[in-house]
């Protein structure tokens, strides 16, 4: 149920939907027409809002946490924990589709190449509604056994369907309470303050390792002050991260 209400939330919480809301009842109550001036008013200044590219990564910079040198982690951790999120599979071609939370994984693999991380562990199985079949984790293994990692430096848990899953099936295999291990979370910077609560409620000590930053080096070049439609769904993404982490912290996830 937790899942389902999770889905739904993504759908609430997007702010393209709460601007087809106002403009759609602006035009039914016809007979309202200073009510409905108001709304469509409303429904104007939230597309300019939720379509200005600086306003939205000052707000993505006050939520991510801070990057990290390579200098300012340990050198070696014994796993390195990578969350999954980053893919779909298309059964037609049986090809995997990467979205731009791979980063999590270049940045993982990057780091065991280097010998600092010894083993890579890929937690989640499927975010889909109906369909759990497909278990990204298996199948990103599968992936980079075929890139040369040893199948061995690979362990992954398949049962998890979303963040707070991830911490507690991972913590039944790994047992961070018991097995006095090093870990490094790796994942998405807008993720990242979720996922440590999730896995520190769940016995995890680990440090943390944020990829996929959408909040650089501040510009103000005048294309980051005019409108972009792509700016909506990064909002979607950051009001649903935020409003999860209270929803966990609430709900005692956290």
């Amino acid at each position: 149920m937790f899942f389902l209400l999770s889905k739904i939330f993504q759908f609430v919480f997007s702010p393209l939907t709460w601007i087809i809301v106002l403009f759609t009842i602006s035009f039914i109550i016809k007979k309202e027409q200073k009510t409905a001036k108001h709304l469509r008013v409303i429904a104007f200044s939230l597309l300019l809002l939720f379509s200005n590219p600086f306003i939205f990564y000052e707000c993505m910079r006050a939520w991510e946490p801070e990057a990290k040198h390579k200098s300012e982690i340990k050198e070696y951790y014994d796993y390195g924990i990578v969350l999954t999120g980053m893919i779909t599979y298309d059964d037609k071609y049986d090809r995997i589709n990467f979205n731009s939370s791979n980063d999590r994984l270049l940045q993982a693999v990057e780091l065991y190449r280097e010998n600092r991380i010894g083993k890579l562990f890929i937690t989640g199985g499927s975010g889909e509604i109906f369909d759990q079949s497909v278990k990204e984790s298996k199948i990103l293994k599968d992936y980079l056994v075929i890139l040369g990692i040893p199948e061995d430096d690979i362990e992954i848990e398949i049962n998890s369907k979303n963040t707070y899953e991830n911490a507690v099936e991972s913590a039944k295999i790994l047992q961070p309470e018991k097995n006095k291990r090093s870990y490094l979370l790796i994942t998405s910077a807008f993720h990242m303050r979720r996922a440590e609560g999730c896995f520190i409620k769940q016995g995890f000590d680990c440090d943390t390792y944020v990829t996929e930053r959408y909040a650089g080096k501040r510009v103000f070049t005048p294309d980051k002050f005019l409108p972009q439609p792509e700016i909506f769904q990064n909002w979607a993404l950051l009001i649903h991260e935020i409003s999860g982490y209270i929803i966990y912290d609430v709900t005692g996830k956290l």
